[in-house]
């Protein structure tokens, strides 16, 4: 599918320091004259990026609706800089903060694929902490894989790959969806334990709708089962599509995933 708009640009943020300083890469879609909703940000699973289907949808949903979308690829994935082995929760939490901090919208719906959810989550942690942080209209999780390191990758290491953490500091796994395997560092399982979000109350203070597939084969339908038991105060509509795999790409996964968008906008 082409891009809503391909005379936008992509532009670069520097997000930290001396050693740690890497280029993020980010489109950001104008606001409309006189429109006056929430600006989208989109938030992407683990080794996507902002070119995929599901992001260059919800930018023509914005295109659409004269809405502002933000786009950014993490370190270490599409047209950022930064080491893809380099990547840690934290570190990309950070990029996704700083991006949406520079680009400062008033108010925003968060938008957050398979680990992107667990992204958002962990950003409206960090932006409850902040005086002047957007207004969170809504958050649509789609897949959302929270904590996934610790409870989806840990319980089930190989003692292959238990030696190989040890020893190189990573391990590999056949990707289903790329020729290259997907690559979890000692770093990033770490990194994990000190982000999770499924170990108390998760106070969104806005609506939230979760759609997640039946047949995912990465992330098990009942962990969003268990995300719904950590979101006690909140309006959360859970969607099972009981033939719905991880990606949710097919064309009636993309209109699900802009209806429960266009709930929150109006």
């Amino acid at each position: 599918m082409s891009d809503a708009n391909p005379a936008i640009d992509h532009q670069f943020l520097t997000v930290g320091s001396a050693d740690a300083a890497r280029e993020i890469a980010y489109v950001v879609r104008p606001q409309a004259a006189g429109a006056t909703g929430p600006a989208l940000v989109w938030l992407s699973g683990y080794r996507s990026d902002m070119s995929g289907t599901k992001a260059v949808e919800i930018d023509r949903l914005a295109a659409e609706s004269g809405l502002a979308c933000v786009r950014f690829d993490y370190s270490g994935h599409g047209l950022s800089g930064g080491n893809f082995v380099d990547g840690t929760i934290s570190r990309w939490l950070e990029e996704a903060l700083s991006v949406i901090l520079h680009v400062r919208p008033e108010r925003i719906v968060l938008v957050g694929s398979s680990m992107g959810g667990w992204i958002a989550l962990r950003l409206v942690q960090e932006l409850a902490k902040l005086a002047n942080a957007p207004k969170l209209d809504g958050i649509v999780l789609i897949a959302p894989a929270p904590d996934f390191t610790s409870e989806l990758i840990e319980p089930h290491l190989t003692p292959a790959e238990q030696s190989s953490l040890a020893e190189r500091g990573y391990f590999e796994e056949r990707s289903a969806y790329s020729p290259e395997p997907n690559i979890y560092t000692r770093a990033l399982i770490e990194d994990g334990r000190e982000n999770r979000v499924l170990k108390g109350i998760i106070e969104t203070g806005c609506p939230v709708h979760i759609l997640q597939g039946m047949k995912d084969p990465d992330v098990p339908y009942q962990h969003a089962m268990t995300l719904i038991e950590h979101l006690p105060a909140d309006d959360v509509v859970l969607t099972f599509i009981r033939d719905g795999d991880h990606r949710l790409s097919r064309p009636e996964d993309i209109e699900r995933m802009v209806a429960a968008v266009k709930a929150l906008i109006h």
